[in-house]
Order: structure tokens, then C-alpha cells, then sequence
């Protein structure tokens, strides 16, 4: 079995990464799942910009053509040298996953082969094929803890060589994370920001980033969880009048489904009622919201929950890669979801 932790894998990447030929990268952060497939990419030593070299797939071009995966990685090159294939958006369907564990059965010899994923459960079965293959190497990517925005915070203000002051640096860590891409977009966009002074401020951080009181985007979250139509649109009225970015609505609804996620999860698997799951994983919710959660939980399975997480990532990285679209795409994504809960407490 090859797979590395999620925090193995900058080492892996400049010392391992070559010995391997076949990769599913998957996981809840599909900014970070995605920043590491470009990553591994690079080090391939294909040529990225030769549509000769590189030959990019979607999961649905596999549908139409389910023998098509193993006839591009057996092919010849029309110049000849390396290929690279690279695979977006894959689940657990069993067309990639039959023509993954033939591919794995013997080294590749002039092709790579990256597969996205999403965030395949324990035992699923891309991962389970992928995990038990010795020659694929499998690299989850989960949602940024402290140390991770820390080191990225440095990372990029290190880089216009800037410094941070703590209340800055915690203002800003409470206003990102959940998506790696997102993350580090809103860095860079405060570095530029800031270009020209030493250090950046807690002003600047509310200025460029958003200056939304914690209430208002709680309040959003929890009409959004409570399937209450008029309070969220309420809420949201509010949000726009303060100027605040709506894309911090869309990442602290994600980061609350992520923490349902985390619930449902050792719910079903100690078997416990949502009131014992609240007394211990809920103990720092503020009161006011723990009725809303539990609630929550009693409507919401887990499958239920982690296809409206994939679809708030989604949400995310398309209003980070297109942010002409931003409002629009979060205005949506969120009605969605608020009617979705609607529903369910029908």
C-alpha cells in the first residue's frame, strides 16, 4: 500500500514524487486537491503547455467512453516522449476504478496518469483499489488546520516581504481555511493590498478582506441550516448593505457543514443521539446555535451532508477562478441550500 498523510506531502513531493507514476489525490478541499495534482504536474517534466503531452479528462468524458482512460495511457505520443492524463472530478465509479486497477497491475512506462477526487469515504471504493495498489500512490488533502494557514499566511507576505501583527494574523485566520485555492487567493489579494508597507494591520485585513460582524454571517449560516427563506434573505440584505463579501457567507457555511460532517460521522459510528454528540464535539458553539445544529443533525444523513459540502467546494473554487461571477454563484449555491433545508424540516 503507498500513501502518504496530508501533512507528508511537501517532502513527498520534492524527494518521492518521481518514483511514482499514477496518482489519486482526493479529499474534502478541492482547492487544495487540486493545487497538489498541479503540483505533481509539474514535476512530472511533461510539457504542460503541448496538448500533444497532456491530455486533461473529466469524469464524464469516461462515461461516454469507458475503455477510453486505458487507451490514452497505452498510446503512443504523436512526437513520441512522456504523456500525462489527468482526471477531474472522480467519484467512486466503477468504469475508472476497473480501468485504474488495470492500469496499476504493472509500472506505467511513458505515461502519468493524475486522478481527482473528491472526498472518498474510508473503505469507498476508488480509495480502497487506489490504497491497495502498491504502484499508485493515494494523497488525501483535508481542510487547513491553524499550522497549515499559518505556514501559508508566511508563505505568501513572506514573499512581498511583508510582516503581520498577531491581532492581524488572527483576524485573518478566522476569515479563511476550508478551501487551500480560496485561502490563498485572499492572502495574495491582501499582500497586494499592503504593498508598500512593512507590516500588515488588523485594519487592512477587515478593509480588503471584510469587515461583516461574526453575527451577521452566523446569522446567514443558521437560517441557511434552519431552511428559513425570509431570515436568510434577511440576513443576507444586511451582509451587502455593510459591503461585506458574500464569499464569507459561502466558506462559513462550509465550514459548518464540515463540522456537521465530523458529527454525523462519530454519530453513526458510536451510535449516539444528536443531544450526547452536542455535549461533546458542540461544547463551543454559543448556546444560541446549539438548538439549530442539533436540529440539524436529526435532518441531515451523511451522504445527504457530503454531497452539499462537495457542492459548497464547488461553489467556492468556481467564484475564486471566475470572481466576476462571485455574488451570482454564492447568491445561488446558497438559496440552494437554504431550500434544501427547507425541505427537509418540511
Amino acid at each position: 500500500m503507498a500513501e502518504i498523510k496530508s501533512h507528508e506531502f511537501e517532502t513527498f513531493l520534492q524527494k518521492s514524487a518521481r518514483n511514482y507514476r499514477i496518482y489519486v489525490i482526493y479529499g474534502p478541499d478541492r482547492g487544495l486537491v487540486s493545487e497538489r495534482a498541479s503540483q505533481l504536474a509539474g514535476k512530472s517534466g511533461v510539457a504542460l503547455d503541448d496538448p500533444f503531452s497532456l491530455t486533461k479528462l473529466d469524469i464524464g468524458d469516461l462515461q461516454k467512453d469507458p475503455g477510453r482512460l486505458v487507451d490514452e495511457v497505452q498510446s503512443i505520443g504523436l512526437f513520441g516522449g512522456e504523456k500525462l492524463i489527468w482526471i477531474r472530478g472522480a467519484a467512486n465509479e466503477k468504469y475508472l476504478v476497473d480501468s485504474l486497477a488495470l492500469l496499476a497491475e504493472k509500472p506505467l512506462e511513458a505515461a502519468y496518469l493524475i486522478v481527482e477526487a473528491g472526498d472518498l469515504k474510508k473503505g469507498s471504493l476508488l480509495r480502497k483499489t487506489a490504497e491497495a495498489a502498491r504502484s499508485v500512490m493515494t494523497i488525501p488533502c483535508y481542510a487547513d488546520d491553524s499550522r497549515a494557514l499559518n505556514a501559508l499566511i508566511d508563505t505568501e507576505l513572506g514573499a512581498e516581504k511583508l510582516g503581520i501583527t498577531p491581532a492581524a494574523r488572527q483576524a485573518l485566520i478566522a476569515l479563511i481555511g476550508g478551501d487551500r485555492i480560496a485561502s490563498r487567493n485572499e492572502v495574495r489579494k491582501l499582500a497586494l493590498y499592503c504593498r508598500g508597507f512593512d507590516t500588515v494591520e488588523e485594519h487592512h485585513v477587515t478593509e480588503i478582506i471584510g469587515d461583516a460582524s461574526a453575527i451577521s454571517v452566523d446569522d446567514a449560516v443558521d437560517a441557511i441550516l434552519g431552511g428559513d427563506l425570509n431570515a436568510f434573505l434577511h440576513a443576507m440584505q444586511k451582509i451587502s448593505s455593510s459591503k461585506t463579501a458574500i464569499f464569507l457567507v459561502l466558506q462559513a457555511c462550509l465550514k459548518q457543514f464540515q463540522l456537521l460532517d465530523s458529527m454525523r460521522a462519530e454519530m453513526d459510528e458510536k451510535r449516539l443521539q444528536p443531544p450526547q454528540i452536542m455535549q461533546t464535539m458542540g461544547r463551543h458553539l454559543h448556546f444560541r446555535r446549539k438548538p439549530i445544529i442539533e436540529k440539524a443533525l436529526r435532518q441531515w444523513t451523511a451522504e445527504s451532508i457530503a454531497r452539499e459540502s462537495n457542492r459548497l467546494q464547488a461553489a467556492i473554487l468556481q467564484s475564486r477562478r471566475r470572481q466576476v461571477l462571485e455574488d451570482s454563484v454564492a447568491m445561488q449555491t446558497l438559496l440552494s441550500t437554504t431550500l434544501q433545508s427547507g425541505r427537509k424540516s418540511a
